[in-house]
């Protein structure tokens, strides 16, 4: 026989789930700990998304049994609207089967992999079938599955199906049975957990380990997040075969119509404007378009000017949850700054539109002498692994620290101090460097981006560490003035026999500044702040001053003597008018809830200028004053002239 005819012969088909049966290790499943850490991961993030669509607010119960030595049963319960009976199979059993493959907007599962790999690992490392309950809100009984894969056909293999009395409105259930590594720390769930609970501060999450840990990430926001809007693929996006695909499944009867009702930003001008580059006349069938005139229609996308993509298919979190999902988690460790976060305006990428955010978190009880810890996301969810091969990494390596107060060697690398950095993208196409989605690649527009925010992120921290410098040596003018000078001018006005003179004008000229001082009285769970604010300039002063606590909740009845508090941005907003030349007003509130000691408050100032302000930070409105403004003015200068 003919070596090729032999070799035809062993030739045969294969099922994607049958090569990720072979390949677990694409998917991420490459070690018995991080397996544990994945199926937690692909789980919640079903959930999650599922909630946003249904505009539900997230609880979420998350369960980790031994079962064995290296066996773990996990469950997975949520709140969101079900899934109805007859898709049960294909969602957990099927590969590539999902409703967010095809849509142009920001979701964090699109694969439709990640819950199907769950239950084949499972499947795999025990051998025993997933059980999923499911209750939808327009029916009045759930159902109970119990299923395994068919690997060779990419079926599920539905071993019980039944309806059951769910005490729930609505929701999914799973369990799961895996051989895996339960750890605490770094990379583990608990990491992944808390990392969620960070930008998600909409949801509520509820765990509890083998050990007998339970830990209750409580919901910070009780808005549901709004879901972003699909949209179009937009044309700088798409390549010459999704065109043809596009072309041989539309309705539109004329190219004109195709390109402005299959793809986005495209005008009826804009489309004959097309037709005419590309020399194809406007009334011929797309389903008739030659590999030449899809080639013409490509390149004259690129000759005409298109918008960019819209941004309502993005999800940015926004600068008001990162700071709050920050405060709730990381309250612990009492940081005594958090900057404005940072979100970029959208920007695009091959035509893929994407979001960049960055928040910043200094000092307190982070430690000083370990690297600055980044957390990355990625359409709000966790990047716990691959950390050295991640764009976002990267970014925050190539940045000269040095320049904004932190220890770098080198002026390269993960910068020395006690920081921690949390970066975001968010886009309808994330450029994961893998399967397992553990990184991002390094593209360019994304690279600049990144630099971009960091740097505008790391400013504020180069102004909070001057401004602290500053305060500390005002301190001991402070000291003098305020103590020693007044026993100066009594001891001088006896030895001449002369009265005392007034020292308003001397101290005011001295200090010129509006100071402003914070005491805590620490109770248990609960802490009473008291704020001084002394004017010591020769001039009345009016301002605004907001204080953003560091964690716990205000006390709203405790504001005193006057303030008001926004709930919605979590600041006490006191409005203080005419305060005279070395006259002080005392300001108090308390904050319950804690979980320590409280930390220090971060105070903002409007209405005057920053400079003269000792203890409290400009509003972001006032970044731009002359004074800091050429602070900025010189790193930028600094940053021009290395590239």
């Amino acid at each position: 026989m003919d070596i090729a005819e032999d070799l035809a012969k062993k030739q045969k088909e294969i099922s994607i789930a049958e090569f990720f049966e072979k390949n677990k290790q694409i998917l991420g499943f490459d070690s018995p700990q991080k397996a544990l850490v994945m199926a937690v991961k692909e789980a919640v993030d079903n959930s999650l998304d599922a909630c946003e669509d249904a505009r539900i607010l997230p609880e979420i119960y998350v369960t980790i049994e031994r079962v064995e030595k290296d066996e773990y049963k996990l469950t997975v319960e949520d709140n969101g609207p079900g899934i109805v009976r007859r898709e049960v199979p294909k969602v957990f059993g099927q590969f590539l089967y999902g409703s967010r493959f095809h849509a142009v907007r920001q979701t964090r599962g699109q694969q439709g992999i990640g819950i199907s790999a769950v239950v084949l690992y499972g499947q795999l490392t025990t051998g025993k079938p997933v059980k999923i309950e499911t209750k939808i809100a327009s029916e009045d009984v759930g159902y109970v599955f119990e299923i395994l894969i068919d690997t060779i056909k990419n079926r599920a293999n539905v071993l019980r199906e039944e309806p059951a009395i769910l005490n729930k409105k609505s929701g999914v259930k799973i369990e799961v049975n895996l051989k895996a590594k339960y750890v605490k720390g770094k990379q583990s769930v608990i990491d992944y957990l808390q990392n969620t609970a960070i930008v998600n501060p909409h949801a509520t999450i509820i765990f509890n380990d083998p050990d007998g840990l339970k830990i209750k990430y409580e919901r910070v926001w009780d808005q549901p997040i709004e879901p972003p809007k699909e949209t179009k693929p937009h044309p700088l996006g798409v390549e010459i075969g999704e065109i043809m695909k596009i072309a041989s499944l539309t309705n539109a009867k004329k190219i004109s119509t195709f390109l402005t009702g299959e793809f986005s930003r495209i005008s009826n001008n804009l489309a004959m404007e097309i037709c005419k580059i590309s020399g194809i006349d406007s009334e011929k069938d797309p389903k008739k378009l030659t590999l030449n005139e899809i080639k013409a229609l490509k390149d004259a996308f690129t000759k005409v000017k298109i918008l960019p993509p819209s941004s309502e298919s993005l999800s940015p979190i926004g600068d008001t949850l990162i700071k709050k999902g920050l405060k709730n988690v990381l309250g612990e460790l009492r940081p005594s700054f958090y900057s404005i976060p940072v979100t970029r305006n959208p920007s695009v990428y091959s035509g893929n539109p994407f979001v960049v955010e960055v928040g910043l978190v200094y000092g307190g009880n982070i430690p000083q002498d370990e690297p600055v810890k980044i957390l990355r996301f990625a359409n709000r969810v966790p990047l716990l692994y691959q950390a050295g091969s991640c764009a976002l990494t990267r970014a925050v390596e190539s940045i000269d620290w040095r320049k904004y107060g932190l220890e770098q060697r080198g002026g390269q690398g993960i910068p020395v101090g006690p920081m921690i950095i949390l970066i975001h993208i968010g886009s309808t196409r994330v450029p994961y460097t893998s399967e397992a989605k553990e990184a991002i690649a390094e593209i360019p527009e994304i690279m600049n981006e990144l630099d971009l925010a960091l740097k505008e992120s790391a400013r504020q921290i180069r102004t909070f560490l001057i401004k602290k410098e500053v305060k500390t040596k005002l301190t001991e003018k402070f000291f003098l003035v305020q103590k020693i000078l007044p026993k100066i001018a009594e001891k001088s006005s006896i030895i001449l026999q002369k009265p005392v003179p007034k020292l308003e004008p001397v101290i005011t000229k001295i200090m010129n500044v509006v100071w402003i001082d914070e005491k805590i009285e620490q109770n248990k769970g609960s802490a009473k702040i008291k704020v001084s604010v002394s004017n010591f300039t020769p001039e009345k002063k009016s301002f605004k001053l907001y204080g953003d606590i560091s964690e716990g909740k205000i006390e709203v009845k405790s504001i005193k003597p006057f303030g008001n508090y926004d709930e919605k941005n979590d600041y006490i907003l006191w409005e203080i008018n005419d305060l005279e030349p070395l006259k002080e007003i005392n300001l108090e509130f308390t904050v319950y809830d804690l979980k320590s000691e409280y930390g220090e408050s971060v105070y903002y100032i409007e209405g005057i200028n920053p400079v003269y302000v000792v203890g409290a930070e400009p509003l972001p409105g006032d970044w731009n004053i002359e004074a800091l403004r050429s602070i900025i003015e010189e790193e930028e200068e600094e940053e021009n002239g290395e590239e």
